[in-house]
């Protein structure tokens, strides 16, 4: 990791003064299993409290780790008296499905590039392009992710750059070629510097 630190401090010093004082990397990791992405479905457009409730919830009646058999098992009016809506049921449904049928293979995706985890886990409904970069950087550990599309991200670097309005996801990129290959981190960096990161 202090490679990674020096690196960007080097490139960037907007971005060395962050770290400076920000302070140690302290990011906190999940494994790359299935029930990480049920969880991040669950917890889209919802407030933590709301949904940590449904989450262990639907935890409690599959039974824990949650697992695509236990999901298919519940069927979806079991899974809306637990508190999902239908569009979500739908989501976790077909995450579970694809899951089980070898389509989406948690332990292989590990050894897979960022694009081709991107490319298979965007397939599945209700899981876009933020979900799986963050699936990448929290869960799968990949050092150079920037997530260009992010509104923390960008409100970061609109008061670390000192641009008049959050800047998009392009000009993002531009500032971000800096970093590379390091661009997790820095992304980490530029959340806490909101006091904030996100959770997967």
């Amino acid at each position: 990791m202090r490679k990674a630190i020096n690196h960007l401090k080097k490139a960037d010093p907007v971005l060395g003064a962050i770290i400076a004082r920000v302070g140690p990397y302290r990011i906190k990791y999940r494994e790359p299993v299935f029930e990480t992405l049920v969880r991040s479905i669950i917890f889209q457009q919802l407030s933590g409290k709301a949904a940590a409730t449904i989450y262990n919830r639907v935890a409690a009646a599959t039974g824990e780790p949650i697992a695509p058999d236990g999901i298919l098992g519940l069927g979806a009016e079991r899974m809306r008296a637990l508190g999902l809506s239908r569009q979500k049921i739908a989501y976790i449904t077909d995450l579970a499905e694809r899951t089980a049928s070898g389509e989406i293979d948690f332990a292989a995706c590990v050894g897979w590039d960022d694009a081709e985890v991107l490319r298979r886990f965007t397939a599945v409904k209700g899981i876009g392009v933020w979900t799986v970069q963050m699936f990448l950087m929290f869960a799968l550990r990949r050092p150079d992710v920037l997530p260009t599309g992010d509104l923390g991200l960008r409100a970061a670097a609109k008061k670390a750059y000192g641009y008049d309005e959050a800047p998009p996801p392009k000009e993002l990129e531009r500032i971000g070629a800096a970093w590379a290959p390091y661009r997790s981190v820095a992304s980490w960096y530029l959340w806490r510097s909101l006091e904030e990161s996100p959770d997967l």
